[in-house]
Order: structure tokens, then sequence, then C-alpha cells
């Protein structure tokens, strides 16, 4: 009886080749979670005291707001205007690509939307012509680190010598409900603004330590930020640093480690 013949041996490719669409696939599958479901920031300031902390690593996810071609990496002219919008929540802690450059990304707090009136009057928040509730609260104190030097004028010490930076801060409740904490380090050119309308398609951003914030304030900084430019809605802390460490130094990562902060939702 013959035998069948054996099916041809499938080609393989060589390593070199394997190994490549390895990388493709995988640079493809991490382009798409970081374009559209998350990414991480690192907080390069201290703008947005006492809610984020220089030397914070953050999650953003990116569908809170819809997408645009911001929502891409190095922002690739890939999606026109914005798809699956949605207007963000006044509180909401986003990050954006800052205007007029569009390159830097910046994490700001959510305080006015479209067709809002927003004035700063003597250091307190006005939206809409009324004032927006502010108490004093403790001071807030953060260790004196590489990730969190201060001025002369704040610094302190604890009963047992540490050094620390203390801050006189305050709760804000805005009309939703969403209350935070801003710090108020006395007076700047910023505590008395005009009024400023909110334009169609914009939000108005503010940073929570508000003497030390280059904001929608400010005419020549960021002014009003158009929705288009919003990348995410900052929502875990996944890792803090105060600074001790060294990156090339694995065995000083966890002295320099803020536990305390990794996990903190937002």
């Amino acid at each position: 009886m013959a035998k069948s013949p054996r099916p041809a041996a499938k080609p393989t490719r060589p390593e070199w080749q394997e190994t490549l669409i390895f990388l493709v696939k995988l640079a493809l599958f991490v382009f798409v979670i970081r374009s559209f479901l998350f990414a991480p920031f690192v907080i390069p300031s201290g703008s947005m005291l006492p809610r984020t902390l220089i030397g914070d690593y953050l999650f953003v996810t990116k569908w809170n707001y819809g997408y645009s071609r911001h929502s891409l990496p190095w922002s690739v002219p890939l999606i026109p205007g914005r798809i699956l919008a949605s207007t963000p929540a006044r509180g909401d802690v986003a990050v954006f690509k800052a205007p007029p450059q569009n390159q830097e990304d910046w994490i700001k707090r959510v305080i006015g939307l479209p067709g809002d009136r927003v004035q700063m009057r003597d250091g307190q928040l006005f939206l809409n012509g009324t004032a927006i509730p502010k108490a004093r609260v403790a001071d807030f104190v953060l260790p004196a680190t590489p990730n969190s030097t201060c001025e002369d004028y704040f610094r302190d010490a604890l009963a047992d010598g540490s050094p620390v930076c203390r801050y006189p801060q305050y709760r804000e409740t805005l009309p939703n409900g969403v209350s935070y904490n801003v710090l108020d380090l006395g007076f700047s050119p910023a505590d008395d603004t005009e009024v400023y309308t909110v334009p169609a398609g914009h939000v108005f951003m503010m940073g929570d330590n508000r003497d030390d914030s280059r904001d929608s304030r400010f005419a020549d900084s960021i002014s009003f930020v158009p929705m288009e430019n919003l990348v995410g809605k900052a929502v875990v802390t996944f890792w803090s640093t105060d600074g001790n460490a060294g990156w090339l130094m694995p065995w000083t990562w966890p002295g320099a480690t803020r536990w305390e902060r990794i996990g903190e939702a937002f």
C-alpha cells in the first residue's frame, strides 16, 4: 500500500525576523494602550501642591474627555478634531497639552467650563459672581527633601528636629460639591484678577498652589485651554519618590519611596 506524502514543512523565519515582528507587535500594543486607555505622567513642579508632589507618578485615563491628536504619543495627527467628546467636571484634575505651543504636558484642576465667569478677589475664587467657600484648615507640612524644598519663610522643623516646609492651607468647595485643598502663600499678582469668561470649547485651569502656578489666570501663559488639548484625567498615584534615590542605585529606591502615596486616588 502506497504511503501518503508528508505535508511540506512550514518554512521558518530567521530569528532576527521573529524578533523584529515581536517588537513591532509590542510597540503597537503599547501605542494603543497609551493612546486610548492609560498613560503615565510624572509631576515635575509644585504648582498642584498639596494634591500632587514633585516626584509623584500618576496614571491618567484617556477616555474621559474624548480623543484628539493630543491623545496620541507625540500628538501624531491621526485623529481629526475631537471624537467621543465629553465635557470635564469642575474639580477634575486633568493633564493637557499646554497652549499655545501644544507640546508640553501640564496638570491642573478644571475650575471653569464654557460660559463660566471666573475671577480672583483678594485671594478668593469667585465663580459666576459667587464666592467659592474657602475654609482655613491645618497647615500643609511636607518633609524637606530634594523634591520638596521651600523658601526660608516657610521652613520649619518638627519636634525631633526634622526639617519641613509648612504652608497655609485652605479647603475649597465647588458648586458641584467637589472639595479639595489649596495653598495660599500670601499676596501675589494672581490674587486679584479681571473677570474671565470661558469661551465655547475651552476650560479654565488653575493650580492648587495658587501663588505658585502658571495657569489660565495669565494671558502670557496658557490662558484658556481648548478641550481638544485635554489628554486625560488623573486617577491614581502609582509611585512617588522624595528625590533621595539614584536611578542607577536600586538599593536606594525603597528609602526614597513615599509609600503612603502609592495607590492614592484622585
